[in-house]
């Protein structure tokens, strides 16, 4: 096992290749069909976690690393995504009005993290194609693409960290995360070499979604890229892969080949937000961490908790006494 990148080493020398990354990428094309029918006419990013919608967490996180320039790729219906980051002038003036400077500042604050700019896909062809679509606006310096079904606690400073290798090692760097082996058929799933670097290791392949039985190892890729330009070079020449679609884990492969890409191995607080179970017991902990919410919340949760363990006794009790009495 790898230790985590919260005990690195000291950082060796930067490469002269390395470029400092200020554009991130976010795709938000998906038709999120595991939420239907809540996402028929709301895209999924948009879907509320506590009082900001999940997207809104993915862009803060940039911002909070330095990230200024946010390009989104949505599809169609997906407007809810631009407004969402626009001002809207007539809410505001009614705030203002009402002299509720809080609320203003939070419907202020999304127009104000990043310049947020917009492309759509067209037609959802794969991670691959949707980090192709942003070829353009991005050009020749490297980037960081961040998925909107990954939320990572704003505690953590795991993107920072990918950037820090960014700069030591050049190329591309990966988030990976260990999981069980009998989970890695959800996940783009990484063969490692160590690199001498505590937490930080090279990518010696890369396989979409394998068999636990053929799995390489139970590091996950999870949903924060930082990558090299020629990245989209790779994606060109890289042809359909599972599901029909343009893989980004299989155009990492082509580059990892080249000892070009590295990995951050990372234990810390990670939301998964795509699955519903995950997506509410994200919503219960980002709650609970509110100082706001948490003290009052918690409270209430433990006796909801408790309630539900007490009426378990007593239906328990009540089969058993059946059965005595059969």
């Amino acid at each position: 096992m790898i230790a985590p990148h919260r005990a690195a080493a000291p950082a060796p020398t930067t490469p002269t290749r390395a470029r400092t990354v200020r554009k991130a990428v976010v795709p938000a094309a998906g038709l999120g069909t595991r939420f239907l029918p809540a996402t028929k006419a709301t895209p999924k990013e948009m879907l509320p976690v506590v009082d900001k919608p999940a997207i809104q967490y993915v862009v803060e996180e940039a911002a909070a690393a330095g990230l200024d320039d946010v390009l989104m790729v949505t599809g169609r219906h997906k407007r809810a995504i631009e407004d969402h980051f626009d001002q809207a002038f007539e809410l505001e003036q009614a705030l203002a009005a009402k002299g509720d400077a809080v609320r203003l500042d939070a419907v202020r604050d999304p127009a104000r993290l990043a310049n947020i700019h917009h492309i759509r896909q067209g037609e959802p062809l794969g991670l691959g194609h949707a980090v192709l679509c942003a070829r353009r606006h991005v050009g020749r310096e490297p980037f960081a693409v961040l998925l909107g079904d990954d939320l990572i606690d704003p505690r953590e400073t795991l993107l920072s960290t990918m950037l820090e290798v960014r700069e030591r090692y050049a190329g591309s760097v990966v988030a990976l995360m260990e999981v069980p082996r009998e989970q890695i058929h959800l996940y783009g799933c990484a063969a490692v070499a160590p690199t001498g670097e505590e937490g930080v290791v090279r990518v010696t392949g890369l396989v979409e979604k394998p068999s636990p039985e053929t799995a390489p190892s139970a590091y996950a890729v999870i949903g924060r890229y930082v990558l090299d330009p020629a990245v989209f070079d790779a994606l060109d020449r890289t042809p359909p892969g599972r599901g029909g679609e343009i893989q980004l884990t299989d155009a990492l492969q082509s580059l990892a080949a080249t000892g070009t890409v590295h990995g951050v191995v990372f234990d810390g607080l990670r939301y998964d937000t795509g699955d519903k179970a995950d997506y509410l017991r994200t919503v219960v902990r980002l709650a609970c961490a509110r100082d706001d919410l948490g003290p009052e919340f918690i409270t209430w949760l433990k006796g909801f908790v408790a309630g539900l363990e007490e009426k378990g006794r007593e239906e328990k009790g009540g089969v058993e006494r059946r059965r005595s009495a059969a």
